[in-house]
């Protein structure tokens, strides 16, 4: 969708959505409320993150589902949502062997189980499943892998913190710079100043929470963020992507300013994988 003014449209509401397109105040407002849940869990009882984010892809599962179906693209929810769970236990109790098995049980379990829908469209609806499978339950059972580690709760507020100072310095730096689109046809109001600001933020926020909460070398911290911040944007990328072939705007609107929880969730999916990656690689597991 382009954003030259539609002739007799009103005009956008600049003093509170800007450049991004939100409802700052009430954006800033959800992302604490998210953030406070994730930490509070943390803090008191690793395993309760681990529920919460089941939860999430629970939710995230069902808006991706039904946004295909409004292509009439069949997804089979059923196996996924059960194996959601059971992924988050086989990564939290028993490491990446069972995890891995369960994933590819589940990816098994949908190709037969789409052979009951019929031969009609089989290849696009099983195809368009195992995306979703691998979107988002193989990159759960990554964060969940981060948090079964000793020092995990730690490595969970870095990765989480570094994708938000993703989309805040990004924020930042495209609303007050942004002149550049880096993908103009897939995603309007990603700017290559926006990048920069992010980019910028992540390696300082990275080099001085490696330092402090993970007892690692800045210069890992300078590199996680760096790299983080590509696989996030990317993510963003990804999502914008998905929406526009499927003709929405939001994935959902559980969540106020911002859509659909997928809609909050496109840079820590991609990231889920990166930071267990590169924290096994600096930090060992």
């Amino acid at each position: 969708m382009s954003d030259v003014p539609v002739p007799g449209a009103a005009p956008a509401k600049q003093s509170v959505d800007g450049k991004a397109g939100r409802n700052l105040p009430v954006a800033i407002a959800v992302g604490l409320v998210l953030a406070g849940l994730c930490l509070a869990s943390l803090i008191w009882l690793k395993w309760l993150f681990v529920v919460l984010a089941v939860v999430a892809i629970w939710i995230g599962t069902t808006e991706v589902a039904t946004g295909m179906s409004a292509r009439g693209i069949k997804v089979l929810k059923w196996p996924i949502l059960v194996a959601i769970p059971l992924i988050s236990w086989a990564a939290y109790t028993h490491g990446p062997t069972w995890f891995l098995a369960l994933f590819a049980g589940l990816i098994l379990t949908i190709m037969v189980g789409q052979l009951f829908h019929g031969t009609d469209n089989y290849v696009r609806d099983t195809t368009a499943t195992i995306f979703v499978a691998a979107y988002l339950p193989l990159m759960l059972g990554f964060a969940v892998l981060t948090v079964a580690t000793a020092d995990g709760a730690q490595r969970i507020m870095v990765f989480i913190a570094l994708t938000v100072c993703s989309d805040i310095g990004g924020y930042a730096a495209g609303v007050l710079f942004g002149k550049h689109p880096m993908a103009a046809n897939i995603s309007p109001k990603k700017s290559w100043e926006g990048f920069a600001g992010s980019m910028l933020l992540q390696v300082v926020v990275g080099a001085g929470l490696f330092v402090w909460l993970l007892s690692g070398q800045w210069w890992a911290g300078v590199m996680t963020g760096a790299i983080m911040t590509v696989t996030a944007t990317l993510g963003d990328f990804v999502e914008s992507a998905v929406k526009r072939d499927l003709g929405i705007k939001d994935m959902g609107s559980i969540i106020p300013a911002h859509g659909g929880l997928m809609d909050r969730l496109d840079s820590l999916i991609p990231n889920a994988f990166i930071s267990w990656l590169l924290f096994t690689a600096f930090l060992g597991s």
